[in-house]
């Protein structure tokens, strides 16, 4: 089955090198890489372009990892059962890394955090509530979008350990460590990918979120 996570991982990184936010900027004639904070994804896109150019790079993140997730339980749903879902998290691991690492820009790409939504939602669908209240609790009170993803990530990760050992997860306790450390290092992703907002955080210099003057130019009129 070695080849089988290979094709998963494989899958989902050129589904993950489709350039959403590069492509939604160029539509404005805005390079989001020199504006902002410089990132492709959805909170830059919302400060930068507005919260229609932002969810629609939202939604197109997230589905360049449920698309190759739904491909990949497609072909291996009755050739491999009980390994399924793990074969579609490799793909989902592999559509954020093709997100955050792409080789046509150097491996310098974004955050993965919509990737993250979309592995997450489609791997068990049953995790997201708690994974969405951890965001909310994080980013209602500071107005940090990065320490909600972070929250986000992590109770992705711990209820993958948990939801195994009580036998939650289809696959038995043979994928179990392999589920967890496929879980720990989207997490550790998400970590790495944030370091200059944790820096930030850290020296009191991190922006707050704050929409595009654009919606507020749109509000009042």
């Amino acid at each position: 089955m070695i080849l089988s996570r290979v094709i998963g991982l494989l899958l989902g990184y050129v589904f993950g090198l489709f350039p959403t936010g590069m492509l939604m900027g160029k539509a404005h004639q805005t390079d989001l890489k020199k504006e902002g904070s410089g990132n492709t994804g959805m909170t830059n896109s919302i400060r930068v372009l507005g919260w229609k150019a932002g969810v629609t790079v939202f939604f197109g993140d997230f589905f360049k990892a449920v698309i190759p997730m739904i491909i990949v339980w497609a072909v291996y749903r009755n050739l491999y059962p009980e390994a399924v879902k793990l074969l579609m998290l490799y793909a989902g691991t592999g559509a954020v890394l093709g997100h955050n690492f792409p080789f046509y820009a150097k491996f310098k790409g974004g955050k993965g955090i919509a990737c993250s939504i979309g592995t997450i939602i489609a791997f068990d669908w049953r995790m997201a509530p708690i994974c969405a209240v951890l965001f909310f609790l994080t980013v209602v009170p500071t107005g940090f979008m990065s320490l909600g993803s972070l929250g986000f990530s992590s109770g992705f990760f711990v209820q993958t350990t948990v939801f195994g050992q009580l036998g939650f997860l289809n696959g038995g306790a043979a994928v179990l460590p392999e589920l967890s450390g496929l879980a720990a290092i989207l997490t550790a992703l998400a970590f790495i990918q944030h370091r200059g907002n944790l820096k930030r955080l850290a020296t009191g210099t991190e922006n707050k979120f704050a929409p595009s003057k654009k919606d507020e130019k749109e509000t009042e009129d």
